[in-house]
């Protein structure tokens, strides 16, 4: 019998999220005013430093078991900035703080400086709704 690999790893996905934040980045980077699809574009940030943040604590979990006490710590410490940056970014978009979001994606460049983008590989589709969804989301 052989062995199952697991292909849709908890680290897949942070690897897929951290690159979609950072083309995200990028365009948002780009765009000269606060738009319908700027709004968009930073409520999928959150989405995205949410599901990065669900799956560090998985990975946590796992490791812990097997008693990894310091590459859980190690690993903890590395990705503290994703939540803090998730619930600043929410404040930012509840609050309707727009003219604070230039500071705020200054201080994630250096989380995604090991990204390249030499090709944009996310489409609008990406982001679509997630201003509203997000709003929706606080209202409950």
């Amino acid at each position: 019998m052989s062995r199952v690999v697991n292909t849709d790893s908890t680290g897949k996905a942070r690897n897929q999220h951290m690159r979609t934040a950072a083309e995200i980045i990028r365009r948002l980077s780009q765009k000269t005013s606060i738009d319908d699809e700027a709004r968009d574009m930073v409520a999928a940030l959150v989405a995205s430093f949410k599901s990065i943040e669900d799956g560090i604590e998985e990975a946590m979990v796992a490791w812990e078991k097997r008693n990894y006490w310091n590459k859980v710590e190690q690993f903890r410490a590395q990705w503290t900035w994703v939540g803090a940056a998730a619930a600043r970014l929410e404040r930012l978009i509840l609050g309707e703080e727009w003219d604070h979001l230039p500071t705020e994606l200054a201080k994630l460049f250096e989380h995604f400086s090991g990204i390249t983008i030499s090709k944009f590989t996310r489409g609008p589709e990406a982001w679509q709704g997630a201003y509203d969804r997000l709003v929706q989301e606080a209202r409950r």
